[in-house]
């Protein structure tokens, strides 16, 4: 998946159908001249529907097309006979995506489970016919009702992205790197901050023909829960992971306080983000020697305590079967 595919955020207009008119018409036929009334009901008009795809990984889709019509619905004729209902509109979205009112940027509701569909917006009520309104007093209503409009809405579709173990870590951690190493991922890489400019997501291959999907989430600066540069653009996509391997690369200047800064900036965010499980890996090991190894260890276990946490290379391949190892047991206790 290429990053210029990679979209997660649009605005989409989206109208539903107006309701068809009820029919004024009486009963005729062959030695039948004033027949009652027999007008039909209009049909209402089409719903829009918000429709889970799991074939779906963005909302590229929505690139170029952002108004959504639904069908009008058929007018009421004789014989009692209604309209045909306007068509529903379906709108696929991939699992993750959140679906807001444009305005006040209140959530509406969360796609999250394969084959789950909810209304948007319904469609206009058909107009009664005349039909209905016979009485004893009226016996040749010449009049029915209108069908009612359909609504338009402006809404906003915001994916978060949904995967197994999302990379949380500063620019240059070595995050893309990983996800590289790991699996069959080609994120674009280079040594400036923000290399990652929007998610990368891979398949990481795991024993015995199992695998696991890993999000290398765009790289957080201080301050990014206040939305400094694009720092709620960013930390929403960590919502929806199941837990977070840490990235904290070995020529840092001091490994508690920059692992403190991630976290700050999580709970900053969302509080509910420090409930997850999560592991520390210490990359760029290849770029230490022996003694400073044993220092990492040491200070690694003296901040992390029983926390798992490793020292690794993407670029040297060291200890990366030891990292899918505990992220495999994490993601799946029980089977591990």
């Amino acid at each position: 998946m290429t990053e210029g595919n990679f979209v997660d955020y649009v605005k989409l207009t989206v109208s539903s159908g107006n309701g068809g008119k009820g029919s004024v018409h009486l009963h005729r036929e062959k030695f039948i001249t004033k027949g009652g009334p027999d007008g039909g009901d209009g049909g209402r008009g089409g719903h829009v529907i918000i429709r889970a795809n799991t074939q779906l990984w963005t909302l590229y889709p929505f690139k170029f097309k952002r108004h959504f019509s639904a069908g009008h619905g058929g007018d009421g004729s004789k014989n009692r006979s209604s309209g045909l209902q306007g068509e529903d509109i379906y709108i696929d979205v991939p699992l993750g995506t959140v679906v807001k009112n444009q305005e006040t940027e209140e959530v509406l509701f969360e796609i999250t489970e394969a084959q789950q569909e909810q209304i948007l917006l319904k469609g206009g009520l058909g107009g009664l016919g005349n039909w209905h309104f016979r009485s004893s007093t009226r016996q040749t209503p010449r009049y029915a009702q209108p069908g009612i409009k359909g609504d338009d809405f402006n809404i906003i579709l915001e994916m978060k992205v949904l995967a197994d173990v999302g990379l949380v870590g500063f620019p240059n951690a070595g995050k893309s790197t990983l996800l590289g190493a790991l699996t069959a991922a080609k994120p674009k890489i280079a040594d400036y901050p923000f290399t990652t400019l929007k998610p990368n997501l891979g398949i990481v291959e795991y024993r015995d023909y199992r695998s696991f999907v890993m999000a290398d989430i765009p790289g957080i600066i201080e301050g990014a829960a206040e939305g400094k540069g694009l720092g709620h653009y960013f930390l929403r996509h960590i919502e929806r992971n199941s837990i977070l391997l840490y990235l904290i690369p070995a020529d840092t200047k001091n490994l508690k306080e920059e692992f403190e800064i991630l976290q700050g900036e999580l709970l900053k965010y969302n509080p509910e983000l420090l409930d997850k499980q999560y592991i520390v890996a210490l990359s760029k090991a290849d770029l230490l020697d022996d003694d400073l190894k044993k220092e990492y260890a040491v200070e690694m276990k003296e901040i992390f305590g029983d926390q798992p946490h490793f020292m690794i290379s993407s670029v040297a391949q060291q200890n990366l079967m030891t990292l899918k190892d505990a992220l495999w047991k994490t993601l799946n206790p029980v089977h591990a």
